[in-house]
């Protein structure tokens, strides 16, 4: 199951410079939902919580949305916010470096056509366009396992 479309380009970015993809697919919500936008940066540094775009381990053509949890050996294992979606390090281990190509830094919710009331517009206009952080808690999932 893909997870991301890309927006712009090839798949290849020079470090620092910025993108925007399409989430598909579960596995990040409630932060991200199938159709939201992301700006993506290449090469920025990964802290654990952040959420970032990788190649997939065994599908290097598959590029996923996932949150750094935690460094391991010189990678990273990553998560889904959604623990029901898998398709995470535990299910392939731990990503390495190498795989994890850039943080994202905001998120753009489209309008919905069930938005189309006034205050379906306004609580639009407050929740569109997010910064994308470690705001959640990596440490309390990884307990809740």
């Amino acid at each position: 199951m893909p997870e991301l479309t890309q927006g712009q380009g090839n798949g290849r970015a020079a470090r620092g410079s910025f993108q925007v993809v399409e989430v598909t697919g579960p596995s990040m919500v409630p932060t991200l939902y199938h159709g939201d936008w992301l700006l993506v940066q290449h090469g920025a540094p990964v802290r654990p919580g952040d959420v970032v775009i990788l190649r997939h381990p065994f599908q290097q053509d598959l590029l996923v949305v996932k949150r750094a949890a935690e460094r391991r050996g010189s990678g990273w294992w990553v998560l889904g916010d959604n623990s029901f979606a898998g398709g995470d390090s535990t299910d392939y281990g731990a990503v390495p470096e190498e795989l994890v190509l850039a943080r994202v830094r905001a998120r753009y919710r489209p309008l919905r056509k069930d938005q189309r009331s006034v205050l379906g517009v306004l609580g639009w206009v407050v929740g569109a366009l997010r910064p994308v952080s470690s705001e959640r808690s990596v440490s309390r999932r990884l307990r809740a396992r």
